[in-house]
């Protein structure tokens, strides 16, 4: 399947909001490491969707890449799951262990 053509106008603003996301994304964390956003606040925020479950769990206080590997086998989440592909019950297992 060949991709779809774009302008240069169309390329650039495709850019400029994939910056803008990750630019919100990189926000996000930082709000969870310094403890002014919660859990859940994280999964309401529809411009986090993309982000993978073991990147958001890493930027909270006190979890690095092996206890976040860790959290997701015992609540089977797997290691490529992003937020937006988690199950109501994975997400309510999240925000248990995180209260």
């Amino acid at each position: 399947m060949a991709l779809p053509t774009q302008t240069d106008e169309q390329r650039k603003a495709a850019l400029v909001k994939g910056a803008a996301l990750r630019r919100h994304r990189a926000e996000v964390k930082k709000s969870l490491k310094e403890g002014s956003m919660s859990l859940s606040d994280a999964f309401a925020d529809k411009d986090c969707d993309r982000m993978r479950v073991n990147e958001l769990l890493r930027a909270l206080p006190g979890v690095g890449p092996a206890k976040a590997e860790g959290i997701m086998a015992d609540l089977g989440i797997s290691a490529g799951r992003r937020i937006r592909g988690l199950g109501t019950r994975q997400r309510e297992k999240l925000l248990r262990r995180f209260r």
